[in-house]
C-alpha cells in the first residue's frame, strides 16, 4: 500500500537530511507504529505519505514515495485526499468549519459523497468517538482533547484506505484514548485500513502495532516486529523497560503478558518497602489560595466553586477526563482567564495582602493576542515573577522570527533576575535546535520545549503547565521532571494539567482529579492514581498489589536487595 524507495528529505538551511535513504514497505491492513526521539523526523516521515512533504513544507525530496500506486511527487495532497486521511498534531490547524457536526461532514462534501451516506457516517462517527453530546458545539469552545477527537472523526468519515495519525492520543484522557485506539484497531482488522501512527505515549499503543518503524535520529530508519524493535529502540514504554530490567524473554508488550511474566519478580520484591517515586521535600505553606472559583462559558459551567491551595515546594498534578475544567481552572488561577466568582490570592511575602492576580495585573502571556504585553512593563515584571502559564497551544507565545531571537527576548524579559538560562533549558528538553530556525518550522514537541524554556527563564513563584508533555519523548519527560524538581526544591509551586499517568507517577507529589468542574479527589499521588484503573501507571498494574509506581522504583529496590546480600 505504501512504499518508500531510497527516500531522503532535506530542508533549506539545514546541513543534514531529516530522512536519509529510507526503504520501507507498509502493507494493506497493517498498523505501523512510528517511534523516535523528539525532532527525529517522525512528522516529516508521515508528511511524505500524502505529499505534504515537500509540496507544502518545502525542502527537497529525493527517491520515490508511492501510495496505492500513486507517486506523491506527482500528486499533490488534494489528489491523494480520497486515499489518505491525515490528522496532524495541532487539531485547530486543520479545522475549516464552526461546529462539530459541520466539521465531520466537510471532507465528505469535498469528495461529493451523497447526502444520505454523509448523514449516516456522521452519526456513526459521533457515536464511535463519544461526540454525540457535542454535535452542535462550536469548535472554539471545546477542550483540547475534544478538539482532537473531532479532528480524528473528520478524517474517519471519508473512509480513507490509508490513515495517518500524528500523536492522536496526546490530548486525550486514558479512557478516551482507549476508545479512539479501539476504533482505529477495528478499522484495521475489520476494513483493512492501513494506519501509520506516530506517538510518544507508547504505553497506550504498542500492544496494537503490527510493525514498528524506528527513527534513530541520524536520518536512518529501521523497521521490525514490535518485540524485536523494542529490544534496542531509543524510546520504550514502561512495560518494555520493566521487561528489559527483569530480563524477560519474550519481551512483553501488554500489561496482561507482563503480569504473567512478573510472578518471580513480585516474589523477589515482596516484603521490601518501595523507594519513593519522587524524592521531593516536605511542602511548606500555601503560595496561592483559591476559594470558590467559578468559570462559565455561556450556559456551560466549566469550574464549579473550586477551592485549592498551592503549596511551596509541592508538585501538583491536575487530572480528569477531557472537558472536566482543568484548563479553565489553570487560566482562572493565572488571572488572564475568565472567573465569574471566587478569589485567587497570593499568600507569600512580596504580594500585597489579599491581592488577587486578576484584580492586580495578570501575569503576561508574551505575544498572545489580547493579553497583557510588554507595554505594561512594571506590571509585566511583577506578573512574570509571580505566576507563569504554559498553555495547551504553545505557538500562542511564539512571535519572533528565529529560535535565537525568542531565547534572547526571554533573557531580556527576565531583567537579569536569578533564574534559568533559556538556551540551557531548551537543550535539556530538545537538544540540537539551531538558533536560526523559525519557531513555526519546529515539530510540536520542539515548539513546546521552546515555550517551556521561555516561561521558566524567569522562574516564577507559581508555575502552571497545561499538557506540558505533548510531543515530548520519554527522555525529554525525565528532563522536565528534573527541572520541575529543581523548581520545587527552590520553594516554588508547580501545577501540571495532564493525562500522562506515567509522568504523574514519576513527577507529582499530589493529584487533584476534576469531573464536570468539581474537584472529586485530592491527595498523595500513590493513593489517588492507584485507586483508579484509568489513572494507574503500567508498573502499578503489573506488580499489584505491591506499591510500585515506576520502573525506577523497581530498579532501586533490586539494587538495594543486591547490595544487602
Amino acid at each position: 500500500m505504501i512504499r518508500f524507495d531510497q527516500v531522503s528529505v532535506c530542508y533549506d538551511g539545514t546541513d543534514r537530511p531529516v530522512l536519509r535513504d529510507v526503504d520501507l514497505t507498509v502493507e494493506e491492513g497493517e498498523l505501523c507504529l512510528v517511534v523516535g526521539r523528539t525532532g527525529a523526523g517522525k512528522s516529516t516521515l508521515l508528511g511524505t505519505i500524502n505529499g505534504l512533504v515537500p509540496h507544502f513544507t518545502g525542502g527537497t525530496l529525493a527517491g520515490r514515495v508511492t501510495v496505492d500506486g500513486r507517486d506523491t511527487a506527482l500528486h499533490p495532497p488534494r489528489e491523494l485526499a480520497d486515499v489518505v486521511g491525515v490528522v496532524g498534531q495541532d487539531p485547530l490547524a486543520g479545522f475549516v468549519t464552526d461546529t462539530v457536526e459541520e466539521e465531520l461532514a466537510y471532507a465528505m462534501e469535498q469528495l461529493a459523497i451523497p447526502p444520505d451516506v454523509m448523514r449516516k457516517r456522521v452519526e456513526e462517527t459521533l457515536d464511535l468517538l463519544g461526540l454525540a453530546d457535542l454535535r452542535h458545539r462550536a469548535l472554539s469552545e471545546l477542550s483540547g482533547g475534544q478538539q482532537q477527537r473531532v479532528a480524528i472523526g473528520s478524517v474517519l468519515t471519508a473512509h480513507p484506505r490509508v490513515l495517518v495519525l500524528d500523536e492522536p492520543t496526546s490530548a486525550l484522557d486514558p479512557t478516551a484514548a482507549e476508545e479512539v485506539l479501539a476504533a482505529v484497531t477495528r478499522l484495521v482488522h475489520d476494513l483493512g485500513v492501513t494506519v501509520v501512527l506516530a506517538e510518544h505515549r507508547l504505553e497506550r499503543v504498542v500492544q496494537y502495532a503490527d510493525r514498528v518503524v524506528h527513527l534513530t535520529g541520524d536520518g536512518t530508519v529501521t523497521d521490525a516486529l514490535p518485540a524485536d524493535a523494542f529490544r534496542t529502540a531509543s524510546v520504550a514504554p514502561p512495560v518494555v523497560d520493566l521487561g528489559r530490567l527483569a530480563g524477560w524473554d519474550p519481551l512483553p508488550l501488554s500489561v496482561r503478558d507482563a503480569r504473567r511474566a512478573a510472578v518471580p519478580l513480585r516474589k523477589r520484591l515482596e516484603g521490601r518497602p518501595a523507594p519513593p517515586a519522587r524524592a521531593g521535600g516536605a511542602a511548606a505553606g500555601p503560595l496561592l489560595s483559591a476559594r470558590g472559583v467559578v468559570v462559565r462559558y455561556g450556559d456551560v459551567v466549566a469550574v464549579r466553586e473550586v477551592s485549592l491551595d498551592l503549596r511551596a515546594g509541592e508538585v501538583t498534578a491536575l487530572m480528569g477526563r477531557n472537558g472536566s475544567g482543568k484548563s479553565s481552572l489553570l487560566w482562572a488561577l493565572h488571572g488572564a482567564g475568565p472567573r465569574q466568582a471566587g478569589t485567587v490570592r497570593f499568600t507569600d511575602d512580596g504580594a500585597a495582602p489579599g491581592a488577587a492576580p486578576a484584580e492586580r495585573a495578570p501575569a503576561p502571556l508574551r505575544g498572545r493576542p489580547g493579553r497583557l504585553l510588554r507595554g505594561h512593563r512594571a506590571e509585566a515584571d511583577v506578573g512574570r515573577r509571580r505566576i507563569g502559564l504554559v498553555p495547551q497551544t504553545p505557538t500562542d507565545l511564539l512571535y519572533l522570527e528565529t529560535v535565537g531571537a525568542e531565547l534572547a527576548q526571554a533573557r531580556r524579559e527576565s531583567d537579569g533576575r536569578p533564574g534559568l538560562d533559556p538556551r540551557g533549558l531548551l537543550d535539556r528538553f530538545a537538544p540540537g535546535i539551531p538558533d536560526g530556525v523559525h519557531p513555526r518550522d519546529l515539530s510540536e514537541g520542539q515548539k513546546l520545549s521552546l515555550v517551556l524554556a521561555i516561561q521558566l527563564t524567569s522562574a516564577p513563584s507559581v508555575v502552571l503547565l497545561d499538557e506540558p508533555t505533548r510531543g515530548l519523548d520519554y527522555q525529554a519527560k525525565q528532563q522536565l521532571i528534573r527541572i520541575i524538581d529543581d523548581l520545587a526544591a527552590e520553594g516554588r509551586s508547580v501545577v501540571i494539567s495532564t493525562h500522562d499517568v506515567e509522568f504523574v507517577a514519576a513527577g507529582a507529589d499530589r493529584v487533584v482529579v476534576m469531573a464536570e468542574g468539581d474537584v472529586v479527589a485530592d491527595g498523595p499521588t500513590a493513593g489517588v492514581i492507584v485507586a483508579s484503573p484509568s489513572f494507574a501507571p503500567q508498573t502499578a498494574k503489573i506488580l499489584a498489589p505491591l506499591p510500585y509506581l515506576t520502573v525506577a522504583q523497581v530498579a532501586d529496590a533490586l539494587a538495594a536487595a543486591g547490595s544487602a546480600r
